[in-house]
């Protein structure tokens, strides 16, 4: 079964490719054939999710392809990737559908990328190989690269580009040689041989630093963050919606599968230190986030951010505050998506650029448009009755309980958090309408779908979290590690 998630995006690029792209109506035929195999693979996801059975904290629907000798293509999924799995699949369509009006030029390139990326992103989940998770864990970069030099709006596009490929590659080859000592010392690099594997402290400490650098410069932390907001200004909407939704969810998932499940000892001799990290992340970006002026750099700041609370609920070796790191980064998933579509899809496309200072008065013709907005923007804070909230509170309980200091460091995200959240806001709907601009029109029905669709499960989630944690008890209690 996982094995069709990563073939029918495949099958569908493959497709695409006998298409010409000659007339309008070619180009409706790619585009509805791209969302038919994505949605395909979300209802595919959505059979895994209810055969799952979260008694259990094994790996389930597992699958080997023992052809390659040089690899062991072995799959499967436990509580932790399922979410994560589900996330993408989910997301995948909303993005797509998101510049479904804006990229012409170059269409079945930008599709089949799409397609590509989706696949590609569902391998890191559900991989059970450390080699084959770092080779999908990487193999993302190129196409993203391309994403932005090609189908970027910025300037900059091609510095951005850059830095995004140059930063995450520098940073992974050191999970490259951490793997290759892994290897050399187990003697495989499968994921529950290696979790069976006694390594020493201080051989766990040096493989620790090596795959930490690694998701450090993906998450990102201090100070590796200045690749971040330069990708998400100049990517096209699509690009940033994918990057912030579940790319930056490759960290959080390494964390999980990698450092606390495999090097536990090394874990929590550095706790110390990650939780300083965090710390610094949070309020050096809640601060930069709260200066910007271009709408999209303000969104990819709180975004480092909100993945910074993250960290913190993660590294609490607590079930509360792993669990509320996990809710809190599907919670990232669905908001920050749909802020990216409000500020670089409604406004931008309307008005034409993504300065604050230009843009004012947008309720006068946007009614509807600036209540979701203002929803999102609430959800984005940490408000009650969304998922953003359960997890930010899980994940501060959980660190309360190893480091009160830490924690309430942390809390004060909540409140720099609701003040850039609310001054984006303020500036952007209410005031005098700018004499500047001509007259706007409200969501379109397809805007509006995407922002709804973003909409459901913050809020249901956020008033029924059972939906998940049910799922997630198990294979979290399994990462708890005695100090």
């Amino acid at each position: 079964m996982l094995s069709l998630l990563l073939l029918i995006p495949i099958i569908g690029s493959l497709l695409l490719l006998t298409i010409q792209e000659d007339s309008l109506e070619n180009k409706i035929k790619m585009k509805n054939l791209t969302l038919i195999t994505m949605l395909i693979n979300f209802l595919i996801s959505i059979y895994v999710w209810l055969e799952f059975d979260s008694s259990s904290s094994e790996y389930q629907f597992v699958y080997e392809f023992i052809e390659l000798n040089y690899c062991h293509f072995n799959i499967g999924i436990d509580g932790i990737s399922l979410y994560f799995l589900l996330l993408t699949t989910f997301v995948s369509p909303i993005a797509v559908l998101s510049n479904y009006n804006n990229i012409n030029n170059n269409l079945k390139y930008f599709l089949i990328s799409f397609l590509l990326l989706e696949a590609l992103q569902i391998g890191v989940f559900i991989v059970l190989d450390l080699l084959l998770f770092y080779i999908f864990f990487e193999s993302v970069l190129p196409v993203l690269f391309l994403i932005i030099i090609v189908y970027g709006s910025g300037e900059a596009r091609i510095r951005s580009a850059l830095l995004l490929f140059l930063y995450t590659l520098a940073g992974s080859l050191f999970m490259l040689l951490a793997i290759l000592q892994i290897y050399s010392y187990v003697g495989s690099t499968d994921f529950q041989i290696i979790s069976l594997s006694e390594i020493n402290l201080d051989t766990q400490k040096i493989l620790w630093l090596g795959f930490f650098l690694a998701f450090a410069v993906k998450t990102p932390l201090w100070p590796l963050t200045g690749w971040l907001y330069r990708a998400h200004a100049d990517s096209p909407l699509a690009g940033s919606i994918l990057l912030a939704a579940t790319i930056l969810k490759f960290a959080t998932y390494g964390y999980l599968r990698v450092l606390i499940n495999f090097l536990p000892d090394a874990t929590n001799y550095f706790s110390p230190l990650i939780q300083t990290i965090a710390i610094i992340t949070l309020i050096y970006a809640s601060l930069a986030t709260i200066i910007q002026q271009d709408t999209k750099a303000l969104i990819a700041y709180s975004s480092i951010a909100h993945m910074s609370v993250v960290i913190l609920g993660i590294f609490s070796n607590t079930i509360q505050g792993i669990e509320g790191g996990i809710l809190l980064a599907l919670a990232h998933g669905f908001v920050s998506p749909a802020l990216f579509i409000c500020v670089g899809g409604v406004i931008y496309d309307r008005i034409g650029t993504r300065i604050i200072n230009y843009v004012r008065g947008l309720v006068t013709y946007m009614p509807v448009f600036s209540i979701l907005f203002l929803i999102f923007t609430l959800s984005n804070t940490g408000i009650p009755l969304t998922l953003n909230f359960l997890g930010e509170q899980l994940s501060l309980i959980g660190i309360w309980e190893r480091n009160p200091i830490i924690a309430a460091l942390g809390a004060t995200g909540i409140v720099l958090s609701a003040a850039y959240s609310i001054y984006l806001y303020n500036r952007i709907s209410y005031g005098i309408y700018s004499p500047h601009l001509k007259p706007v029109k409200d969501i379109s029905r397809r805007e509006f779908n995407l922002l709804i669709t973003l909409l459901i499960p913050t809020v249901l989630l956020g008033i029924f979290p059972k939906v998940i944690l049910d799922g997630l008890h198990f294979s979290v209690s399994t990462l708890l590690y005695n100090i």
